[in-house]
């Protein structure tokens, strides 16, 4: 993924076909060392396309992919309560931890 940020980052700066020395230099300025294999891969992948056409293919492909959060089934009335109730119980446990310090605080 490094790879593919550090191209379309020297495409966005008007390189519109950035070398492999281009992309090390841009992973190299933030201190990221270059495997010389995963990114001959990379530009052999991008090598000749446009970037617009790859990111709409892209996304094509991702809106098919599920992303889970499907709808949750409510159990004969009184879910809402349930879940309320465990929000609170929760949060009583959050503040009991929170006064044991065992005698000293990070801003004392």
């Amino acid at each position: 993924m490094r790879y593919v940020a550090a191209y379309l980052l020297a495409a966005l700066g008007g390189n519109e076909s950035p070398s492999s020395s281009d992309i090390k230099n841009i992973l190299g300025s933030v201190g990221i060392d270059c495997d010389d294999d995963k990114l001959d891969r990379v530009m052999s992948e991008l090598k000749g396309k446009n970037l617009e056409e790859v990111i709409a293919a892209g996304n094509e492909k991702l809106a098919s992919v599920p992303s889970g959060g499907g709808a949750v089934a409510a159990s004969g009335g009184g879910g809402e309560a349930k879940a309320e109730e465990k929000k609170e119980e929760v949060k009583e446990e959050s503040e009991e931890e929170s006064d044991d310090d065992m005698g000293f605080g990070l801003f004392d």
